[in-house]
């Protein structure tokens, strides 16, 4: 009898070992990720809170210093009141706000770089491209799932082909169209671009969620006098939110941060430059690396804080509709 509770002891006791080896493996694997995710923004940020002297003088310190962020952010908040530091400019101008943006790498960026065309062209090219992908790609996916036509299955396939080729591959033939219709340096034309590229790969991630969700419910809504379209409406895009929310975000994440493409059709008018080709023009000797990295947090925010708002949405259940009997 002792011996057996020894044995079950002993078992027990392993048992414990293997468990705590196993979460403490855990938690190293969980640490060692969100390090090596976390630190480049972090560093980013800190290297965009510093003066471009302290980065040079101290580029190892791993924290901005309180007269530091004070010296970056202040700034900001002059251009944001009163749209200059220059005292012939506005006479009521306060001493504190007299020639300080070239002290901030985010005035730099802002004023001197100009980035607020480039952040409003991007804004304006990714909306347009979330609600026209939206727009085409929910009818489309839900003709594929629920309609019956010929050559249905062989064009649910085959709506992914495109991505079969490099994006470098599609990049020539279409700048020589561009180029010849005049579509080449606009945003219109960049836009159609974007398109080609997100509407198959939104389709294929729709059908594959509308083939999830119970044709019954629509099937019912036809029979009350709704028709396709106000069944999308009514039924199917309710119970799909998740999905959409997940479609518009991978969008609008092509939309802004693309940058071959958009090289290749606005470079040759800076005024229809996004994002992506202002930060590039960043990357330059003269321009300091505390700017580059401000650019960069420039770019970065809006994303984070999307994704942010979508995984949030995300997480709710789909309890919204089911099946009465």
């Amino acid at each position: 009898m002792a011996s057996q509770m020894t044995f079950a002891s002993r078992y027990r006791s392993r048992e414990e070992i293997e468990t705590l080896l196993g979460s403490i493996f855990k938690w190293a694997l969980i640490l060692m990720f969100a390090i090596v995710t976390i630190f480049p923004f972090y560093w980013m940020v800190n290297i965009s809170l510093r003066t471009e002297q302290d980065v040079l003088t101290n580029p190892t310190r791993l924290f901005p210093r309180p007269e530091d962020i004070q010296t970056s952010l202040h700034p900001v908040w002059c251009w944001l009141r009163y749209g200059t530091d220059d005292l012939e400019v506005n006479p009521d101008l306060p001493e504190d706000c007299v020639d300080v943006f070239n002290q901030s790498a985010f005035t730099i960026v802002l004023v001197e770089q100009g980035f607020p065309p480039f952040i409003g062209n991007s804004l304006l090219v990714s909306l347009v491209t979330v609600s026209l992908t939206l727009l085409l790609t929910i009818p489309g996916a839900y003709a594929i799932t629920r309609l019956r036509f010929p050559g249905r299955n062989l064009f649910s396939w085959a709506i992914l082909a495109i991505y079969m080729f490099p994006a470098i591959v599609l990049a020539i033939p279409l700048f020589a169209f561009f180029t010849k219709t005049g579509l080449r340096g606009t945003l219109h034309g960049l836009i159609i671009v974007y398109l080609s590229q997100t509407i198959p790969v939104a389709l294929y991630m729709l059908r594959s969620y509308f083939l999830t969700l119970p044709p019954d419910l629509e099937e019912a809504a036809l029979i009350d006098g709704c028709t396709h379209l106000s069944a999308i409406w009514r039924v199917t895009i309710p119970l799909s939110l998740p999905a959409i929310a997940s479609v518009a975000l991978y969008t609008f994440m092509i939309a802004w941060n693309e940058f071959l493409y958009a090289f290749l059709f606005l470079v040759v008018n800076p005024e229809s430059w996004t994002l992506p080709l202002g930060l590039e023009r960043l990357n330059d000797q003269e321009v300091p690396v505390t700017a580059l990295m401000a650019g960069s947090l420039i770019v970065s925010v809006p994303i984070i804080v999307l994704f942010f708002f979508f995984e949030r949405f995300l997480t709710r259940g789909l309890t919204a509709g089911a099946v009465k009997g």
